[in-house]
Formats: C-alpha cells, structure tokens, sequence
C-alpha cells in the first residue's frame, strides 16, 4: 500500500510531462479508456496545458469562464448555469493532503476545488491536481458508475468525496492523538505547532464541507439538474456522509481547541518544574562556595585545619540534599 501511494505522489509531482486529457466511455462490459472524444464519455482534463484548453473550448465546446473558474485555486464550491449553451458548472471542494502517508507526523491538509462541467454529449472534470476520487473512477473503482449518465456520474465523484473528506478526519484524528501523547512530557512548542496545524486543516474542511452542503441543496431542488429516484437515493447518501463529515469536523474543532490551550498550560507548568529543579541545584552547589569563601577571606577563624571546610561543605550538602528530598523538590 505504501508504494502504491508512493507511485501516486510521483505521478503528482511530475505531471507536467504527462498528457492530462483522459477520455473514458462505459460500454456494457466495463468502464474503458478510449482514444478520442465520443457522445457519452467523460472527458478528464488535469492541469491542462493551453493548447489543451483551446481544444475543450473549441472542440469540445466547454465554455471558456468554466474552464477558468475550474482552474482557480481559490474558487469555492458553487452551481452555475448558461442558459444559452444549456451548459452546468458544478465546483465541489476535494480534500488533499501533501503527505499521504498516515503515519506521517508531518501531514498538512487543505482543500482544493474540482470543475464538473455538464454539457450535451459529455462530461467533463477539470482540476488542478489528481485526486484519489478521481483516480478511483478512472480505474473504474467505482459500483455503478456510467459515464453516460451524467447525473450519477457527479452523485458517484460527490460520494466519493465525502467519503475522502470522512478518511481525512479520521488521520487528523490519529495525528491529533499522538500529538497529546508527546504533550504530556513536553517544554517546547513543537507538538503545540503541529497542533495548531491541523487545527487550521479543520477550518479548511469545515469552510468546504459547508460549501458543498450548500451545492448539494442546490441540486437536490432539482431545477437545473433532472433527478430520477435513484439519483435521488444516491443524492440522500452524499447529503448524509457530508453532514457526518461536518459533525466530526466541528467536534475534531472543538476538542483540538481545548487541548491546545489546557497543553499549553502544562508545556508552562513542566517548564516551571524544570526550572524548580534548576534553582535547587543551584541553591545545593552554592553552599561549598559560600564556605570556602569564609575561609579564604584574610580574618581569624575557628578550626583553621584544611580538612574542615571540605568537611562542613560536604556535610551542608548532604543535609540540603536531604531535606530538599524531603519536601520533593527534586520531583
């Protein structure tokens, strides 16, 4: 499982010298991959060059502000539809993590948004990057999907993202976990960093989650997408998973939030202890200073043998010791 995640990451990060347009048709054995465009098949456009935009927009006739808007990193999710062309943008938030490992202390997450453009004798997703759901129904990963069903096709990608968005949790939840873990014997900041985080990847995931919810509702109202009942048993399942991911995201939220500020109280108070321990130190390895410095002053003192200062330091010592151990100061 590693490598294969680990062949994705490298796929990810050389897409540059790969051809992004991907075309794919159900046929009544299975979803394939075909060579060219034809009615019925989903066309699948990752970081599209722009000659490959020019061949979306004037072959495929994708209009030229959905293609941008799909492209726009900070584009939230949202329903748009040209009356004229009787073509539908639909923008729903996919989350990406740099890290895909899980047991990755270093994962940071956000969100990014996927282009769903629905027009007549196609389907056509337009992202920056790839993402597992998109991975997963090229592969054909995915019970039930049909590329000449247009509908179910965005209600599949919209389940499986939710589905990706529910996983996610789940990570930052373990990540989270072995952050309180070091916590408890922790002076630094480091875990209280890591923290804060993943933190701020739950403010991205809940932001989009809400996004979507609001696209979701959109569509659900059925005026600008046709909805047949299985689309909209299906519709009902996104609409609960994305609704679970919220709720976890919310509680994730708030139980991170006061784990921070109740560590950071302990991260002061392990430090105080440090330095309690410190100035006992200090206190124990002064008195044999303070002594021998009596003795050496130029004045008459009792017992001027050379044993007995080292004696009494000694002796001062250990009784310091000791009652410091009694009254743990030490621990």
């Amino acid at each position: 499982m590693y490598v294969r995640r680990h062949e994705i990451c490298l796929r990810l990060r050389y897409k540059e010298d790969k051809l992004v347009l991907e075309f794919y048709k159900t046929f009544e054995d299975g979803t394939r991959k075909i060579q060219e465009p034809e009615p019925g098949c989903w066309i699948n456009a990752i970081a599209p060059t722009e000659e490959e935009r020019n061949y979306l927009i004037e072959q495929i006739g994708v209009l030229p502000e959905f293609v941008k808007s799909s492209l726009d990193e900070e584009e939230s999710s949202h329903m748009d539809y040209d009356d004229d062309f009787r073509q539908l943008l639909i923008i729903f938030d996919y989350p990406s993590a740099e890290n895909e490992d899980d047991d990755s202390i270093d994962s940071t997450y956000s969100t990014l948004p996927i282009g769903i453009v629905i027009l007549k004798g196609y389907v056509v997703t337009i992202s920056l990057y790839e993402n597992w759901s998109i991975l997963e129904m090229s592969q054909g990963r995915i019970k039930g999907m049909d590329t000449r069903l247009k509908t179910r096709f965005f209600l599949l990608l919209a389940l499986r993202i939710s589905q990706r968005f529910l996983i996610c949790l789940r990570q930052i939840d373990r990540l989270s976990s072995r952050a309180e873990t070091r916590l408890h014997q922790s002076v630094e900041n480091d875990e209280l960093i890591e923290m804060l985080g993943l933190e701020k990847s739950l403010v991205y995931f809940s932001t989009s989650l809400k996004s979507d919810e609001v696209t979701l509702n959109k569509i659900m109202r059925g005026k600008q997408i046709q909805l047949y009942e299985e689309d909209e048993d299906l519709l009902e399942d996104v609409m609960i998973e994305i609704h679970q991911a919220i709720e976890m995201c919310n509680i994730y939220s708030n139980t991170m939030a006061g784990t921070m500020d109740t560590f950071a109280s302990i991260i002061s108070n392990n430090m105080n202890i440090v330095m309690n321990k410190l100035t006992v130190i200090t206190i124990v390895m002064a008195i044999p200073n303070i002594i021998f410095g009596f003795y050496g002053m130029n004045v008459q003192l009792p017992f001027p043998f050379v044993w007995f200062p080292s004696f009494v330091a000694i002796l001062a010592c250990v009784v310091a010791t000791v009652y410091f151990f009694r009254h743990n100061m030490f621990k």
